[in-house]
Formats: C-alpha cells, sequence, structure tokens
C-alpha cells in the first residue's frame, strides 16, 4: 500500500491494510516522510491491530507513506524482517514476490559497507536503491536500475527523503495497481485496499514503473519509453468487502454461493442450451478444434479440475488431463494436438499458475481460456479467452464461493465443448435445466447448517479425520478435507472409498471420523459396502446422502440428509455442507476462521 496525497496518508494506509490483511498477517508496518521530510517508522509482530495501536500510543504523520502486511517467505515474522525495510535513513521500500539472486547481491552490497538487519530479501533491494540514488541523484532512476538487476518477482512501492513528494512503483510477476484520486494518488496489491477512496485504477503492466506525485502519474515500460496505461472504473463498493452481519467473512461467502452461482449463469443460459457466444465472439470457432483439454490450477482450484475432468470424459467425450501448476510447469510434456489449456484460478494471480499460462504459449497449444474471478488479473488479460466467475470479492483464506462458481464455468465450458462430441440436445437440455435449478438446491443445501453446527461439535476433541467419495464426489471429498485442515488445523485426508482396503483402513478407530459424501448416483451400492469396512472397524461414520439412498441413522452411523439434487450439478451442491462443517469445526476450536495460521489467500511467490 502506498499514498502521495495533500493529506495526512496514515489513516489511509491503515484501512487500506486492513483491508489487505487476508493476504498476510504475520506483521504490519508503515512508514511516512514527515513534515521535516524525515522517514517515519512503525513495525509490529502480528496483525494489523498491534500496528495501529502503535500509531495510536506514539502517532507519526505525514502526506507520502507506504505500508505492508507481510506473509513469511524469507525469515520468521518478527519486527526485524516486517517492512517497510530502510537503508541509511533516506530510503523505504515495501515488496511483494521473491528475489531469487539476493545472495548474491547481498554480498556485493556488503562490500559496499551496506549493513543488513533482517533475514529478507527485501532488504537488498532498499540498500541497492540506495546506492544506484547515491550514483544518480534521481529516485526514479535508482529504482529502474535496482530492478534491472533482480532475478524473480516483485511489486515494490518506494519513498525517500531525497525524494520528497515522491512515489515510485515497479511491477514485475506480482499484482500492483494505481488508485488514481483528486490531488492525490495510491498504489496497492488489489483493488479492495483502495475502495474507500477511489474506484478509478491503472493496471500496471510487467515491467512497468510509475511515478506518483499529487499532481500527476507518469509510467514508464521496460524499456524506459514513456506510456498511457488506461483508467478503469471499479463497480465494487467499499461495502462488497466488508462482513456485514456474519461473524466471519467465509460464512458470508459461504451464503453468497446461490447469488454468486445465479450470477455466473446469467446471460448464458436459454431454457435448453448453453449460450458459449457469451463467452466471447472466438470461443465458437476455437472450440470447433479442440480435441484434448489440459486443466492446470493450484489447491481449491486444483480440486474443481478434477471435477471437471470426471464431466468431460464422462459426458463431452473428450479427454481431459488435470496437473497442479507446481508441477506442471517443471517438466517435459508431450503435448497432444488441437490441445485447449484451462488455466484456473480465484486471483488470476497464482504465481505457478500464470508461469504454467506464460510457458503455454511456447508449447504450441491450440488456446488458452482462463477461469477466473478478477477481471483485472494478470491471468485474465494473458488468456486468449475468458470466463469470469463472478464471484466477487472473497476475502475468506480459505476458498467457498470461488469454488462453486468455479465449478459452475466448467460445466457451462463442458457442455458447450460436448455438444461438438458425444453431448446430445437432449442431454444438454437436461444439464440446463439442472443449472437452472442450482441456485435454489444450494439454498436448500445451507439451511442444513443448525444440524450441520450440531453435528460439528463431535470433532472438537479430533486430531485427525478421513473424508470419502467415488466417482466425480472424490474430488469434492478432498476439498472437504482442505477446508477442515486449512481452518481448524485437523488433520484430514480423502480417498476414494474404494481405497480403503488397500491401506487406509488401518487409520480407522473410534478416534478416526470418517465422513463420507453419498449422493444417489450410479456407484451408491459400491459405497455403502465401502462404508460397511469402515463400521465393522469401529469407525464413527459422518454420511452426507441423499434420502433416496436409503442410509439411515444407526449405531456407528450419523447420517445428515442432503437435499435432493441433480446428478450432472450433485457435486457443487454436496460442497455446502462441508464447508458448513469445517467453519463450524473451526468455529468451536476457537481458530482464526478468515485467517489461518501459515497461509495466505492469493500465492503470489512460488
Amino acid at each position: 500500500m502506498g499514498v502521495v496525497a495533500e493529506r495526512d496518508a496514515v489513516a489511509i494506509l491503515l484501512e487500506g491494510l486492513r483491508r489487505l490483511e487476508y493476504r498476510g498477517y504475520d506483521s504490519a508496518g508503515l512508514a511516512v516522510l514527515d513534515a521535516g521530510q524525515r522517514l517515519q517508522r512503525h513495525r509490529t509482530i502480528g496483525k494489523v491491530a498491534a500496528l495501529t495501536a502503535a500509531q495510536a500510543a506514539q502517532p507519526v504523520y505525514g502526506h507520502t507513506g507506504i505500508a505492508h502486511t507481510r506473509w513469511a517467505t524469507h525469515g520468521a515474522p518478527t519486527e526485524f524482517n516486517a517492512h517497510p525495510h530502510i537503508a541509511c535513513d533516506e530510503v523505504a521500500v515495501v515488496h511483494n514476490g521473491i528475489i531469487e539472486n539476493h545472495e548474491a547481491l547481498r554480498r556485493e552490497l556488503r562490500a559496499q559497507d551496506y549493513a543488513f538487519h533482517s533475514q529478507t530479501d527485501t532488504e537488498v533491494i532498499v540498500n541497492e536503491i540506495h546506492a544506484q540514488l547515491a550514483a544518480t541523484g534521481d529516485l526514479g532512476q535508482a529504482v529502474a536500475r535496482t530492478v534491472q538487476r533482480l532475478e524473480g518477482a516483485y511489486a515494490l512501492g518506494v519513498i525517500s527523503s531525497r525524494a520528497p513528494g515522491r512515489l515510485i512503483a515497479a511491477r514485475k510477476g506480482s499484482p500492483l495497481i494505481i488508485g488514481v484520486g483528486i490531488g492525490e494518488h495510491f498504489i496497492a496489491s488489489d483493488i479492495s485496499a483502495l475502495l474507500p477512496v477511489t474506484q478509478r485504477f491503472i493496471l500496471l503492466e510487467d515491467g512497468d514503473i510509475a511515478e506518483l506525485s499529487c499532481e500527476r502519474v507518469v509510467i514508464r515500460d521496460r524499456n524506459g519509453v514513456t506510456v498511457n496505461r488506461p483508467v478503469q472504473t471499479s463497480e465494487l463498493s467499499a461495502q462488497a468487502v466488508d462482513r456485514g452481519h456474519y461473524r466471519h467473512f467465509m460464512l458470508k461467502e459461504i451464503h453468497e454461493q446461490p447469488r454468486a452461482v445465479s450470477e455466473t449463469l446469467e446471460g448464458r443460459l436459454s431454457q435448453s442450451r448453453v449460450l458459449e457466444e457469451a463467452f466471447g465472439s472466438e470461443v465458437g470457432a476455437i472450440l470447433d478444434r479442440v480435441e484434448r483439454v489440459q486443466i492446470v490450477a493450484c489447491g481449491t482450484s486444483y480440486h474443481a479440475g478434477l471435477v471437471a475432468r470426471y464431466w468431460c470424459e464422462s459426458h463431452a467425450g473428450v479427454p481431459c488431463d488435470v496437473e497442479v501448476a507446481s508441477e506442471f510447469r517443471y517438466r517435459s510434456h508431450v503435448l497432444a494436438p488441437a490441445t485447449l489449456l484451462v488455466t484456473i484460478s480465484q486471483s488470476g494471480e497464482t504465481a505457478d499458475t500464470l508461469a504454467a499460462l506464460r510457458d503455454a504459449r511456447e508449447r504450441g497449444y491450440l488456446a488458452t481460456l482462463a477461469i477466473c474471478n478478477v477481471p483485472q488479473s494478470s491471468l485474465v488479460r494473458e488468456s486468449d479467452l475468458i470466463l469470469m466467475t463472478r464471484a466477487g470479492p472473497e476475502i475468506g483464506v480459505a476458498s467457498t464461493k470461488a469454488f462453486t462458481t468455479q465449478l459452475t464455468a466448467l460445466l457451462l465450458l463442458i457442455i458447450a465443448l460436448g455438444r461438438r462430441h458425444k453431448l446430445s440436445a437432449d442431454c444438454e437440455a437436461a444439464f440446463v435445466r439442472a443449472l437452472h435449478n442450482l441456485p435454489r438446491q444450494l439454498e436448500a443445501a445451507l439451511a442444513l447448517e443448525p444440524s450441520i453446527e450440531a453435528l460439528a461439535e463431535e470433532f472438537v476433541d479430533k486430531r485427525h479425520s478421513l473424508f470419502l467419495g467415488r466417482g466425480v464426489q472424490y474430488p469434492i471429498a478432498m476439498e472437504g478435507a482442505l477446508k477442515l485442515k486449512e481452518i481448524s488445523y485437523i488433520h484430514a485426508e480423502a480417498y476414494p472409498a474404494g481405497e480403503l482396503k488397500h491401506g487406509p483402513l488401518a487409520l480407522v478407530d473410534a478416534e478416526m471420523p470418517v465422513v463420507t459424501v453419498a449422493p444417489n448416483d450410479e456407484l451408491i451400492e459400491k459405497l455403502k459396502s465401502n462404508l460397511q469396512e469402515v463400521r465393522a472397524r469401529g469407525g464413527r461414520l459422518y454420511v452426507f446422502a441423499d434420502a433416496a439412498t436409503a442410509i439411515a441413522t444407526e449405531d456407528g452411523y450419523v447420517v445428515q440428509t442432503v437435499p435432493q439434487s441433480d446428478e450432472i450439478t450433485a457435486p457443487i451442491v454436496y460442497t455446502i455442507p462441508l464447508q458448513l462443517l469445517a467453519y463450524h469445526v473451526a468455529v468451536f476450536k476457537g481458530t482464526d476462521v478468515d485467517q489461518p495460521r501459515n497461509l495466505a489467500k492469493s500465492v503470489t511467490v512460488e
């Protein structure tokens, strides 16, 4: 976060950090140029509230400032490692990203008598900028020279006592935007931080360096050429990123899913067909040529891709591979002809997914398609085709509505692709009817919350759990396990139910709750047999089941009946109870639901 204004910057910086806290919350800090153009700094361990308290206890003021809330990469969360970092009381820097050649640069700078007080790669940047400033006498030139020496990813905010009233920003690989005000300008890593002060934004491109003052913004590209980047107006309001009457953002976002799914479907369905023209004018010609799909994603988005693989091969008749982006980008590939690369990311800034997309340009994919929630993101700007999820801002670190809207968007894509292969018009019409019904079915699933809250109490003293599913529900079990481990810190693993007897059954006892997803599909009888294997070993079963399965609560079983859903959309519906279970277990355990330890919302580093 950064501000250059004619009013005091500190309150703006603190509010911006509060709104950015979902991205990192190990430590926080701010630095401003005071009335005497001296750098003044506060840094604290922990959350932004601690920084706010430090400011209240010993106020600093200034019209030009930078601030940062950290998710630790290099060095533990300590005050010395917190940003901003300062060199020789003259230059201050905040930084997102990772500098890969920091050790070599540190050796050079130590030879020039620069001191280092932290374990971070960022301190290399601020000392290098100071050295270049001494050589050039100009802060903008000093930053330009410095970034030419950096290998890795960065978003930078820089101020200096030798350049009052100026704020320098630079980006490569990490998101950074400029907020445009009247007589004031801002930088931030996310639009949400700036909504209280402006709705007008400039998106910096990779390699851009911007110089901000109260009066103007000057942007130069990677070649040093002055460029004009368009000013865009956001339709989001500051209230869109508030949690309202809900106790946590995560609960708010769970309950927003019927609306989010409805908006993802809006304008993309007729009564019986998917309107693929709504995806873009070029999509039809590209889908006509697709013979194979490669999906690349991370975390929750990867689970959405795994569901899509079942749909794609079962209903569209098109081969589909799914891979974790961090592995995909570092292995050799055998690329089949006419392959569509589909990347999935809530933020559109996930470093590994972005790298996979960029690598794909050199490999000869037919086209690239991004499924994303942030229209201004790098992933969206760099893809051939776009399918926005329209989930709205998601603040809780554990993704909820992003997942269900990703699944919805993927199903739209697969129907559009499938009609060119094995999907009949009658099947498409049936799937479209199911999609029309989906928001109502999600509302019915949310109505289960009181009984799921009561169920959650039984997990509070548990340390481990298993999640089971079969077929297309196996990735939903994986997502349920991920949600529970993310926010409750209970170790949770998911398995295909048929795999129990090949190893995991050894873990089952009365202290190992086994959560099972059991819609009434073609695998239900097989699944019932797997449940008997657990029951016979004294395991405690928690079964989310369609009433038509005839699975009833009895000794060793706790059955939560889930309202009937269409088979094609059942994975989306069954996601809701698992999210609610994880949420209420975490609340009972007293963990930090929205900001679980060690995790960040948008992972913009490797």
